[in-house]
Order: structure tokens, then sequence, then C-alpha cells
């Protein structure tokens, strides 16, 4: 699609992960990304404001690709629910952006890394590269439970990785 092609998977025999999706600095991004795991066919779920559930329209999309609601004006059991989904018998792949935004960030946030430690999960290291229009996924990551040193390691991961939006790159990643 639109010149871009898919490098990598997940391997078959995991069933149930978490996937990241770095750097994450384009509108873009959202697109390719639903575009690859539709391509792949992955059971996928990722968090978005409920803000987009409004229109009815939007809504229908969004659940379609695998957007689940997120009202961030109040405390929710967001973890505790997201635990119940892994813990259910159907596959699936939670996906984050550990920047959390589009815009540049000082640091990850560090919820992917306590839900994959909180459930046993591998972390998927999904990425795209403008430059060389490819999607797709780096590898698989075992946190460790020292999250500071697993947060170096997968970053070294995405050298020469090249974002839609240079400038919005976040370098910083200690969380």
């Amino acid at each position: 699609m639109g010149g871009w092609k898919v490098n990598g998977e997940i391997p078959k025999e995991v069933k149930k992960c978490v996937a990241i999706g770095f750097p994450h600095t384009s509108n873009w991004d959202f697109i390719w990304t639903v575009c690859t795991l539709h391509i792949l066919q992955y059971p996928s779920k990722y968090l978005i404001k409920d803000a987009y559930f409004k229109n009815p329209i939007s809504a229908w999309f969004f659940r379609l690709t695998g957007g689940i609601p997120v009202d961030r004006s109040k405390r929710n059991n967001l973890t505790g629910e997201l635990k119940k989904m892994v813990e259910g018998p159907e596959p699936i792949y939670l996906l984050f952006s550990p920047e959390g935004t589009r815009k540049k960030v000082t640091k990850w946030k560090s919820g992917f890394y306590h839900i994959a430690m909180d459930c046993g999960l591998p972390i998927a290291l999904g990425y795209l590269d403008y430059k060389k229009k490819q999607a797709g996924f780096l590898g698989m990551f075992e946190p460790t439970g020292n999250k500071e040193a697993d947060f170096e390691a997968m970053i070294k991961m995405y050298d020469g990785i090249v974002p839609g939006n240079p400038e919005n790159y976040s370098a910083m990643v200690n969380g």
C-alpha cells in the first residue's frame, strides 16, 4: 500500500503480547500501522481517547480496527481490564506508543512495560521506517523487570529507523 512494504513479523507461536510502535511522530503512523496489522491479520487492540468515539462513523472505524475508548479525565481500572482481556482464551496483541503522543517527549510512558510484566507477556517491537517505506516488527523482547536497562536495550534496537517527522523524535527513553 502506498509503496510501503511489510518487513518482520511476530512469531506464529506468540498468541498474546504487548506490541509497541516507535517512533510515533506523525498522524500517518496510525494509518500505516492499521494497514500493516490488517495485512498481517493480527488480533490487535489499542487505547485511544474516548473523544474519537463520539461520532458514530469514527466510532465504527476505531472499534473495527481494535480501538478501546479511554476517558483520561477520570481514574479507571484500565490495567485490570486489560489484564482480563489478556487472561481470556483469545489471542490478543495490545498495542502502545511508548511516547504516548506524536510530540517530542523526554521519556517513554511505562504503562506498556508494566502490563507486559504483570501479565508475563513479551514485547513485540513494531516500527515504521519512512526512509525505507517499511513497516513491521524488529523482533520480540522479554522484559527482565529492570525497566531502565530494558528501555535502553529496546531503544538500541531502533537504531537507523527514520521517523515521519524527525524533529519530533524522542531520543530520551528513560522511564
